[in-house]
């Protein structure tokens, strides 16, 4: 039986129109602006009113399975990613146990083929002693190689100039780091103690974890990428200094993520949100805010993903020392980037390319990211003007909280399609399907 979407506005490909799109069974059979001839059994949704979007892939997420399953868990976070219109997800390795070893990441691809509701992959992390194994991993399977060059949840550093050397030399696939300088941090953080106590403030955060110590582990990276020739992406860029030093449009060559989190607060928000937007890389000033905003359109941001990094909220207590970093994000990015593209900060052309093509692109998923005949039916459908506040009764992540609380979004995310499948459905999630792993070219 074929499915088909009519009448809503299809964003695909720089381009806006309206018309329909086929589905036979998980694929994509057509995407036209001429009127349909429906066959007999097919099923027609009209999605007048609607914009039809490439399924959102979150190339960075944090959903804490194994081992950290008090905070969040795969079942949860899935069905939250669904409800926010993201069909594809890929996890980072700080788990318990770390995914540096070949076992660890066969376990997580086992406990997503029985608890994830959309579809799925994961970074494999780098040690200072891992690279041995590098060509042992399997390139059709798995996204890319996640390098902590700072210190963050987990403890995964590698600032070791012999292994950094390793890594950019033999890393196999796209490298993703996290670029922060852990002795410059120290040497902030001791500072910031001398003067306010044991554990100052949260405005304190981005004083310690410094716009000087995200530049000097960038240019770090950035020099390895160039020397070895390495593809590189950098997560999580916060300030103007950084991207100033990315190259705009290369998206095979150094490429840069920029957060939710930090595209929608600045430091003037720790004194309405405190530890809550607590995040590494700090949240940074306005200036920076409004240059990651700028970069979005510039060529110089390739990706937009969200960092979803649950805490329960005991653990956001305290200040820039006890209190945990980072923040649940993935149910609502979406929405709120949504927001940015009402508030003229981008259209949604390049918005879809930012949150849906490039991830594509740069991670060279196979069939997915793109409304094409023949990709999978990966499919998000938004509906603008339709105002709401959040609730925390909305929310699906397992740690039961959300920055955006309160928040009144004027787009909402009407249905979730996976290979075909529609996963979330005007509020209800279908927790009894399963997603697929993603492939790679």
């Amino acid at each position: 039986m074929r499915q088909i979407l009519s009448n809503g506005t299809i964003v695909n490909e720089g381009k806006s129109f309206v018309g329909s799109v086929i589905i036979d069974g998980e694929h994509i059979a057509e995407v036209t602006n001429a009127p349909i001839e429906p066959l007999p059994g097919d099923q027609i949704t009209d999605v007048s009113g609607c914009f039809v979007l490439p399924g959102i892939i979150d190339s960075h997420v944090h959903f804490r399975e194994p081992g950290l399953t008090d905070k969040a868990d795969m079942d949860t976070e899935s069905q939250a990613a669904a409800a926010g219109g993201v069909t594809t997800f890929f996890d980072m390795p700080n788990t318990v146990p770390q995914t540096t070893t070949l076992e660890a990441l066969d376990e997580k691809f086992e406990l997503a083929a029985r608890k994830s509701h959309v579809n799925y992959s994961f970074f494999f992390g780098a040690t200072n002693d891992n690279a041995d194994l590098f060509p042992r991993l399997d390139v059709h399977h798995i996204p890319g190689i996640k390098l902590f060059m700072g210190s963050s949840t987990g403890n995964m550093l590698v600032d070791g100039d012999e292994a950094l050397e390793r890594i950019f030399a033999e890393a196999p696939l796209p490298l993703m780091a996290h670029c922060e300088d852990t002795a410059i941090i120290n040497r902030n953080m001791k500072a910031m103690q001398q003067q306010y106590g044991e554990d100052p403030e949260v405005w304190a955060h981005q004083l310690i974890r410094s716009e000087e110590a995200c530049l000097t582990s960038t240019l770090k990276a950035i020099s390895l990428a160039i020397m070895h020739e390495t593809r590189l992406h950098i997560a999580h860029i916060s300030t103007q200094a950084e991207l100033e030093m990315i190259p705009a449009n290369c998206l095979h060559v150094i490429t840069a993520e920029a957060t939710v989190g930090h595209l929608l607060f600045s430091t003037v928000d720790y004194q309405r949100l405190g530890t809550r937007i607590k995040v590494n890389p700090s949240i940074k000033s306005v200036i920076d805010q409004e240059a990651l905003r700028q970069g979005l359109t510039d060529g110089r941001i390739s990706t937009i993903a969200t960092d979803h990094a649950p805490h329960l909220l005991t653990q956001k207590s305290g200040g820039s020392l006890r209190a945990a970093s980072g923040m649940p994000s993935i149910q609502f990015a979406l929405p709120a980037m949504l927001g940015l593209v009402s508030e003229g900060v981008l259209t949604i052309e390049r918005m879809v390319e930012l949150m849906a093509h490039n991830p594509a692109i740069i991670f060279d998923v196979r069939n997915r990211g793109f409304l094409r005949p023949g990709y999978q039916a990966d499919i998000t459908v938004v509906r603008p003007n339709s105002p709401w506040t959040l609730n925390a009764s909305d929310i699906r992540s397992k740690c039961g909280w959300s920055p955006f609380e309160g928040h009144e979004f004027n787009w909402r995310v009407e249905k979730t399609l996976c290979n075909g499948h529609i996963v979330f459905d005007e509020g209800r999630v279908d927790s009894s399907y399963i997603g697929q792993p993603v492939s790679f070219r």
